[in-house]
């Protein structure tokens, strides 16, 4: 038995093979031409209407907030995005920028550019700020603890030497008392002469005594409160850079870039309403 070749079969794959590329160039010019014609019939936007879309976003730009900081985080995509909205105005068939408008709008970007620089690096002292201010409350504390530390030191050293300094004087009482009773008994004169002596040297050293006493509790309570002015002024400077510091704190958590991003989107705002006035005046 033999097998002859299927000729029909291979001649009518090549004319199905055929008709289909011919329906899909032809569905294919079709698509091209509906997409022309589609193009032809929607309307280009004015000029108008272009630079309205481009002040609608520039206000959304001009007042956006940033929530978090760093604060700094957020600038470089915002002046990509301001930078885009420019650059879609500028590239708008039904736009004309000029040499003023491309001249003005360098400038604002130059400025606000600059502006956010210094926000940027001022806010790069946050850290620095922060120890700072851990530091000087670490002074606060320590001196607190030194003011503490040489009050109980003098308050002991005192209270030692108006011990002794009593115990003293009631040794010498005591002795005094004694030698009175002394000179009352006595009735020889060289021994009542000796006991007249030695009760006014008692009675003198009691005094002296007493007088030493006295100035001891004088020097210490001057010394308390010189030392307690020096802890109160060195209290109040900490306190006052404490304060500072907070405050420094405060300026850098909070988001000081609006006003320079605000300034400078409408300063573009004013650049293309000033760019359709001369072209309108032009026209």
């Amino acid at each position: 038995m033999s097998f002859r070749p299927q000729i029909g079969s291979r001649k009518g794959a090549g004319k199905q093979f055929s008709k289909s590329a011919h329906e899909k160039k032809s569905k294919e010019k079709k698509q091209k031409q509906s997409a022309k014609y589609l193009q032809e019939e929607t309307p280009q936007a004015s000029v108008q209407e272009v630079a309205q879309k481009t002040l609608n976003s520039l206000s959304k730009l001009g007042n956006q907030i940033f929530a978090l900081s760093p604060f700094s985080q957020y600038f470089d995509d915002w002046l990509v995005s301001v930078r885009q909205v420019i650059s879609e105005f500028e590239s708008n068939p039904a736009v004309t920028v000029d040499e003023q408008f491309t001249k003005e709008r360098a400038q604002i970007f130059l400025d606000v550019e600059g502006a956010l620089a210094q926000d940027r690096l001022a806010e790069s002292n946050l850290t620095e700020e922060a120890k700072a201010l851990a530091d000087n409350n670490h002074k606060i504390v320590e001196a607190d603890k030194e003011y503490a530390e040489q009050t109980r030191e003098r308050s002991n050293k005192r209270n030692a030497e108006v011990q002794r300094l009593s115990t003293k004087i009631r040794e010498v009482e005591d002795k005094l008392a004694a030698q009175q009773e002394v000179k009352i008994s006595f009735y020889k004169f060289s021994a009542k002469k000796k006991a007249t002596q030695q009760l006014a040297q008692t009675t003198q050293e009691l005094k002296a005594t007493k007088n030493e006493l006295e100035i001891t509790l004088h020097n210490f309570a001057a010394e308390q409160e010189k030392l307690h002015d020096n802890y109160e002024k060195r209290k109040q400077e900490l306190n006052e850079n404490s304060d500072r510091l907070h405050k420094e704190l405060e300026k850098l958590e909070t988001d000081t870039s609006p006003d320079a991003r605000r300034t400078a989107c409408d300063a573009l705002s004013d650049c293309i309403n000033n760019l359709l006035k001369r072209t309108s005046s032009t026209a």
